[in-house]
């Protein structure tokens, strides 16, 4: 199974990205978490993206806030399939790094979940691997199945209790 990386421009965006490293784990998807800010280490950064795909990743998820030109850095650098998770900051509720993340030029494409949306990254992560790897495809259709399950034992419940 292909890796999944996972990039922070800080460790500050730490909190937000647990919540993605936790869906990883929960699937058994392989993963590595690295600290590179597009604007403080872009050497540092660019030497770990531009040797990706050949350290067997399949997909790489880029979190940052504020100006958050990681993702669009990271996905001008490979063709491996980039998630870009716009972090909420103290400016702006996460607007700036939501624009940031989701207007690139025409050729360079980032997949953009919502403003601190890292469960739903690793979701996506997981989908782009799921083709090659029939055991994860299989794990995401029962991940599907028990989500519909729940809302439909949800509206069970209010049903018995609104429709008489």
């Amino acid at each position: 199974m292909k890796k999944t990386a996972i990039i922070m421009g800080s460790d500050s965006d730490l909190k937000v990205v647990e919540k993605g490293i936790a869906v990883l784990e929960e699937f058994g998807v392989p993963y590595e978490v690295h600290v590179f800010s597009a604007h403080r280490t872009p050497a540092q950064l660019q030497e770990f993206v531009k040797s990706a795909e050949e350290n067997d990743f399949g997909v790489i998820i880029a979190a940052a806030g504020m100006a958050a030109h990681l993702a669009g850095a990271v996905a001008a650098a490979t063709i491996l399939p980039v998630i870009g998770i716009p972090i909420k900051s103290a400016c702006f509720e996460g607007m700036d790094a939501l624009l940031s993340t989701v207007m690139m030029p025409p050729g360079i494409p980032v997949a953009t979940v919502g403003v601190d949306g890292a469960k739903n990254a690793a979701l996506l992560a997981l989908e782009i691997l799921a083709p090659g790897d029939a055991q994860l495809a299989q794990k995401l259709k029962q991940h599907r199945a028990a989500a519909a399950e729940a809302v439909l034992e949800k509206n069970a419940a209010i049903e018995e209790k609104f429709n008489h």
